[in-house]
């Protein structure tokens, strides 16, 4: 049946109405970025408080970025941040995925409470549980090591949940096939839940791996030694008491925005809804 003419402007000022709000809210996050990356381009006899607001650099320089590397150790800041990044992100997939499966396919007694105990910790501020952790770190003789930053982002109840919903969406008929294959428990875990739940994994993957990058509170805890210091703590120490460039700080802020945003851009295309069709593929 045709939709009444009545309808169809109705419509019409609904999807204008929608759009104009995708584009205001999207303006109003591309803005702050847009004038950090102008910020860091602007040359250093730039004024870069004048009223008004300058949105382009009137003299283009990449003089803060080679300032950036030059005066300070950032290639050890960004090399400590992507060891305990990519660490804590196969740890996750790896230990997540392994506890989420038990909780979503296997029948055994208490699987409902551990699951909500699991849950539960999620509403548990890292705060609360900050000097525990701490006093862990130096009993295990791991303080002031990349390790104690890697470990306790090694599995997270937001993981294990996540793939646990992944997994239980999975059709039996998958896991009976593999089964009459003679695959074990461990095999059906891999070669059934692993490529169905792709896209959740990849999901996952990109949350530890934001949180990790951009995580300040716990580095400035642990670590004394600035040889290990991650990015954030390396660009803490761009702006000292006596002299703070701006310039300067804005360029460590857009490299630090760098491989977030290539990770996002290079992985977006696979996260799809879960599809147990990859399963059967693979």
């Amino acid at each position: 049946m045709a939709q009444p003419a009545s309808g169809r402007p109705r419509s019409l000022l609904a999807s204008g109405l929608q759009l104009a709000l995708l584009l205001l809210i999207a303006v109003a996050m591309l803005v702050p970025l847009f004038w950090l990356v102008s910020t860091s381009l602007k040359g250093p006899a730039e004024n870069i408080f004048t009223t008004p607001p300058a949105l382009l650099p009137s003299q283009p320089s990449l003089e803060a970025y080679q300032r950036l590397f030059a005066d300070n150790p950032m290639l050890g800041y960004i090399r400590n941040s992507a060891i305990v990044s990519g660490l804590a992100v196969l740890a996750n997939l790896l230990f997540c995925s392994l506890a989420a499966y038990p909780l979503a396919r296997m029948r055994f007694a208490g699987r409902g409470l551990v699951l909500a105990l699991v849950v539960a910790t999620i509403l548990i501020p890292f705060q609360v549980v900050m000097i525990p952790l701490y006093l862990l770190m130096v009993q295990l003789g791991l303080r002031n090591t990349l390790w104690a930053l890697i470990i306790p982002q090694a599995a997270t109840a937001f993981g294990i949940f996540l793939l646990r919903q992944s997994f239980a969406g999975v059709p039996v008929e998958l896991e009976e096939a593999a089964r009459i294959d003679g695959c074990t428990p461990l095999g059906e875990w891999w070669n059934v839940m692993i490529p169905a739940a792709r896209a959740d994994l990849i999901t996952l993957a990109m949350f530890v791996f934001i949180g990790t990058w951009s995580d300040f509170l716990w580095p400035l805890v642990i670590l004394d030694d600035p040889n290990l210091y991650t990015l954030p703590l390396g660009l803490q120490q761009l702006a000292s008491s006596f002299s703070l460039d701006w310039r300067l700080v804005a360029a460590g802020a857009v490299v630090s925005i760098l491989p977030v945003l290539a990770l996002f851009i290079g992985l977006q295309r696979y996260i799809l809804p879960s599809a147990s069709g990859d399963a059967v593929k693979g």
